[in-house]
């Protein structure tokens, strides 16, 4: 069959045009992806009521990330406890809105240190991936050298998007065990679930690769999700628990959503975290504690390889 000049040149100016497009699109989605990914609530959302109105009266720590950004965070001292409970919460959230869970988490009778990401709550900066990688080295840092925590006694915490931070700082730095909450496998798979358009997950420059930093995590494991997560499946936890090294627990939580495990899971939800946390020995340190807040790390003053 032969085809008309007319007819080609007008198939090629269709997929030029597709081809410009795509282009358009993949630049566009790259230059929004940060807004598109991260929902950062600034100061004053979230910081009413405060955290004495939960019983819980934190130190309010400022501490400088590599960059120079300064971050804000909470420590919620528990002097008689060797060991300190790192946590990295959610995206849509800021430590102000964590409280109802730290709350719950403060009955683990534990150190608790919550951080906020760079631009959320009062935190400096814009968040993007390697940033945020960036902000849980400098909490890990900070517990380390300013308070004085063996490495052995940091128990990582993550729930949604923290627990991608908190899987990262794992499979890089020596701790005393990982927690994920809700937690995904990859931004990629999550790009593939809400875009629903095949092959514009490989648009996303960021890439959150849990599923494949989990392997590397060298402590105890313990993965949390509900059955009824409406943001990220089920699934996507089990994948991330099937990828994980021994030792591991899965913990199912039935009839939970996205934001609600820690009140859907009961005294279970506790007792599986206590004994992920209790697995590990304490190691010996000082007087962690009643070491004083507020100490700013300055870029540069890192200690640890």
């Amino acid at each position: 069959m032969v085809v008309s000049p007319n007819l080609k040149r007008r198939s090629m100016t269709v997929l030029i045009a597709v081809g410009a497009g795509l282009i358009v699109a993949v630049v566009l989605i790259r230059f929004l992806e940060n807004r598109l990914i991260f929902f950062p609530p600034r100061f004053p959302e979230g910081f009413d009521p405060l955290p004495q109105s939960y019983g819980l009266p934190p130190e309010e720590v400022w501490i400088s990330a590599a960059d120079g950004i300064r971050l804000n965070a909470w420590f919620f001292p528990v002097p008689d406890s060797p060991k300190v409970l790192l946590c990295f919460h959610g995206n849509a959230e800021n430590i102000g809105f964590g409280l109802s869970r730290t709350k719950v988490l403060s009955r683990l009778g534990v150190n608790i240190f919550a951080i906020d990401y760079r631009g959320y709550g009062k935190s400096e900066g814009s968040p993007d991936e390697p940033g945020v990688y960036r902000d849980g080295e400098a909490a890990y840092r900070y517990l380390v050298e300013v308070r004085g925590f063996e490495p052995q006694n940091i128990v990582l915490y993550g729930q949604s998007l923290g627990g991608a931070v908190a899987i990262d700082l794992a499979s890089r730095r020596t701790c005393g065990g990982l927690i994920v909450e809700s937690t995904f496998t990859s931004i990629r798979e999550m790009a593939r679930r809400v875009l629903r358009i095949p092959l514009f997950e490989y648009a996303v420059k960021s890439r959150f690769d849990s599923a494949t930093k989990i392997a590397a995590v060298r402590a105890p494991i313990l993965v949390i999700h509900g059955t009824r997560d409406e943001v990220i499946p089920f699934s996507m936890g089990r994948r991330l628990f099937e990828a994980a090294p021994e030792p591991k627990q899965f913990f199912t939580v039935e009839g939970a959503g996205h934001d609600d495990v820690f009140i859907v899971g009961g005294e279970d939800y506790l007792k599986r975290m206590k004994s992920l946390i209790e697995a590990t020995p304490p190691a010996m340190a000082d007087t962690a504690a009643a070491k004083p807040g507020g100490i700013i790390i300055q870029p540069g003053e890192a200690k640890l390889p």
